[in-house]
């Protein structure tokens, strides 16, 4: 499970996605399509450089926050010999994503993210894997 100061590490990168609303805004982060124009809107307006990958990760969070309220799925710790990473499972199975560093890595790569895209392709992956490993 995603406890302790992974968790902490969680909620402040989510913090720091959040509160570029308006406070008396903030509450919007709990619906699902302004997740995505709040990450849509920072990348558009290069809120953050290509070397700044913490707060690129903390888009990482917001994204994983839309995929796990899209499609259920629960955050967890996954460790290995790299170190502790936050992901998110699709709970009874082994599918695993760290999304993370979904946007980080093409932001810092030169690519041009488009979040709308890169959320429908992931749902669309993460269903084909679901479908691969039901009976």
């Amino acid at each position: 499970p995603l406890t302790g100061a992974a968790a902490d590490d969680v909620i402040a990168k989510r913090q720091w996605v959040r509160d570029h609303l308006e406070p008396d805004a903030r509450h919007k982060y709990e619906i699902l399509s302004e997740k995505l124009r709040l990450l849509d809107t920072i990348l558009k307006n290069n809120w953050v450089e290509p070397r700044e990958t913490l707060k690129l990760q903390c888009l990482g969070i917001t994204f994983g926050d839309a995929l796990a309220q899209e499609l259920g799925l629960k955050w967890i710790t996954v460790e290995d010999e790299y170190g502790r990473d936050p992901a998110l499972v699709v709970e009874g199975t082994s599918i695993i994503t760290f999304p993370l560093t979904a946007i980080s890595k093409r932001v810092e790569s030169g690519e041009v993210v488009d979040v709308y895209e890169l959320f429908r392709a992931a749902c669309e992956t993460i269903h084909r894997l679901k479908k691969e490993v039901q009976p």
